[in-house]
């Protein structure tokens, strides 16, 4: 075991853990677990040039709503609007149900969705730092495939298995 650990140590790559489920990226297209809340970026089903930034507080099962220009989300009246429901449907299928509801503290009885067991107050939280996030990662896409080294990314973690 000390020779595998200093083997990885030794190594920038890390193994990637692939999603549970494979996803469509079109309505929910950026979900993280981060900064002690559920969040991401969802897709707009009235307006193309629209999204929002949803959370939900682990501990607190808080819920935040609103555009990436931090306009509150109009249906999100104390009880979670359709673009919470899918970023948890979204994070269920990227991390798993026993991953999600472990982080954000939540137990969900067998055979119920995530949804139904998250009832919290409504707490808006800034979108800018998600959106900028979002945004980051996008950019990334935009960059020329090469075999050498990027150094902003030089942390990030690569597809490579570990051996």
């Amino acid at each position: 075991m000390d020779a595998d650990r200093a083997a990885w140590e030794q190594r920038s790559v890390v193994q990637m853990v692939p999603p549970v489920k494979p996803r469509k990226l079109a309505k929910v297209p950026f979900v993280e677990l981060a900064d002690g809340r559920l969040q991401g970026v969802v897709s707009s089903g009235s307006d193309i040039e629209r999204v929002y930034v949803s959370s939900i507080t682990a501990g607190t099962h808080a819920l935040s709503c609103s555009t990436n220009n931090n306009r509150p989300c109009g249906a999100l009246h104390g009880y979670a609007c359709k673009h919470i429901h899918q970023l948890a449907d979204e994070a269920v299928l990227q991390y798993g149900l026993e991953r999600v509801a472990r982080y954000l503290g939540v137990e969900v009885p067998e055979g119920q969705y995530l949804m139904s067991s998250i009832n919290g107050p409504v707490e808006r939280t800034p979108a800018a730092v998600v959106f900028s996030r979002f945004l980051r990662h996008l950019a990334y896409l935009e960059v020329p495939a090469s075999t050498e080294p990027l150094a902003e990314l030089h942390w990030f973690p690569a597809t490579e298995a570990v051996q």
